[in-house]
């Protein structure tokens, strides 16, 4: 089996196959990922906290099994990021905050203890947003620097899992773990030209995860290729009795039928897309064209559809319900600490502390108006095509820029519902920013989700996969 002159450049399928074969081996692995995070790491601020050395030991010892045969999963032996809002008993969890944190240090999330059982090596914890959520602005008042683009020096990863996209996008991990409340797995890695899945909600455990919005809060990995987000969500759905909204249905083998195609399935290209910032840019709307027209060639069903409310409005109302919920949850930090908060954090929990009852109560019926909605377009198509982001990754200090990205893109209905959405990269701009498009499927649809996006990417077969890290990053 060839290897490239670069080992990180593997995605996680081609390195469990590689190893599996023998041509490779967890330690090799690690070795060409240590150097890269080494070289790189200090400018692009991926982790916030990370252990080489004793990642180096968990390799060596996966190397010892794979040369035995015995190798505990495919997972055995490939390195992963977490975000800093998931607890990890080996290492700290701050989650980004100069507030003091307390819980249980021998904690282990329940997916990060899948993932262990399984062999993975946890390199460190990746940086985000404060508390993993906040108001899309960046600030540049949290204790550590914010993440920044591997595609472009000094641009937006997009948030607020900021630091396990750019980690995916450097090479830095083969694979990592983000939470996603409307949009913050999805849009990170819609920045960094990279695939990031949000599961159905229950699909993956929450518990062991500082939590945002409990409505809407899911867990997601964010990877290199579709095949990856497969293998990843195989290892760690499923049910969990520790965390109160885990759907008890066993969940399907994601990997079984990926490449089963999409010839056939009815695919609703969203045409309603004019929101508050208007229409995507020319470059995205291009990206979604080429992306109908190579599911159409696959022998999809194109069907015309229109969501109850433009895309980037959904956010409207799961602002609403988003404040209010995480305000309840942090507000004895907030009474406490929150002269130690960063300003986006400390703004959106005020937000939250001044909705009205009444306006709550109002967002959540509208939300089931919503859902419904939504429910009645899967009865019509197999998945939705729609945007990610309206736009690509600003600069960092584009303050305005920064927000829009955010608030402007598409990853609030999902969330709001519930349903599993994929984001899938699909090129570049002209100013070499990455592209991005949106998949999304009926609630408990994720292995038809799935396989409908690997239907996607390969026709699109858009190379490279890791971001080419200019020198001017490397500064």
């Amino acid at each position: 089996m060839t290897l490239p002159d670069d080992l990180t450049n593997l995605s996680l399928t081609e390195a469990t196959a590689a190893i599996d074969y023998g041509s490779l081996t967890p330690l090799d692995l690690f070795d060409a990922l240590r150097a890269r995070i080494e070289t790189f790491e200090p400018a692009i601020h991926a982790y916030l906290r990370y252990d080489l050395s004793a990642a180096e030991t968990l390799a060596r010892q996966a190397t010892d099994r794979a040369r035995r045969g015995q190798r505990l999963s495919p997972l055995d032996g490939l390195p992963f990021g977490v975000k800093d809002n998931i607890y990890t008993a080996r290492f700290a969890t701050t989650a980004a905050s100069a507030v003091p944190q307390t819980h249980d240090p021998a904690l282990n999330a329940t997916l990060v203890a899948k993932l262990e059982a399984q062999g993975a090596i946890l390199i460190g914890k990746c940086n985000t947003w404060e508390y993993g959520t906040g108001t899309g602005h960046v600030r540049f008042d949290l204790p550590m620097p914010p993440a920044v683009n591997p595609w472009k020096a000094q641009h937006y990863t997009g948030g607020s899992s900021s630091g396990s996209a750019a980690a995916v996008a450097a090479g830095l991990a083969s694979f990592a773990i983000g939470t996603d409340s409307g949009g913050s797995v999805r849009l990170p890695a819609a920045g960094c030209g990279v695939v990031g899945f949000k599961p159905t909600f229950g699909r993956i455990s929450r518990h062991g995860i500082m939590p945002n919005t409990w409505s809407f809060d899911t867990p997601g990995p964010i990877c290199a290729t579709v095949a990856d987000a497969a293998l990843i969500y195989d290892a760690i759905a499923g049910y969990d009795a520790a965390d109160p909204s885990s759907l008890d249905a066993k969940a399907p083998n994601a990997s079984a039928n990926l490449g089963a195609g999409i010839k056939g399935g009815r695919v609703g290209v969203v045409r309603n897309l004019a929101g508050p910032n208007g229409l995507p840019d020319s470059a995205i709307l291009a990206a979604l064209n080429e992306a109908e027209a190579a599911l159409q060639a696959q022998g999809a069903q194109i069907v015309d559809v229109e969501m109850p409310v433009a895309p980037s409005e959904f956010r409207a109302i799961a602002g609403i319900l988003n404040w209010s919920e995480c305000f309840t949850i942090h507000e004895a930090d907030y009474q406490h600490h929150r002269h130690l908060m960063g300003r986006a954090l400390r703004e959106k929990l005020e937000a939250g502390m001044y909705v009205r009852a009444v306006d709550y109560l109002s967002a959540a019926r509208e939300r089931r108006r919503l859902v419904a909605a939504v429910d009645a377009l899967f009865e019509q198509v197999d998945v939705l095509l729609l945007p990610m982001t309206y736009r690509t990754a600003p600069h960092l200090q584009d303050t305005e820029a920064v927000r829009d990205f955010t608030t402007g893109s598409a990853g609030s209905p999902f969330s709001l519902t519930g349903h599993p959405a994929i984001s899938v990269p699909a090129g570049l701009d002209a100013d070499g920013l990455p592209l991005a498009i949106q998949l999304a499927a009926g609630f408990c649809q994720d292995a038809l989700l799935l396989q409908a996006a690997q239907a996607l990417e390969t026709a699109i077969d858009w190379r490279p996969r890791r971001a080419p890290l200019i020198a001017e990053v490397a500064l």
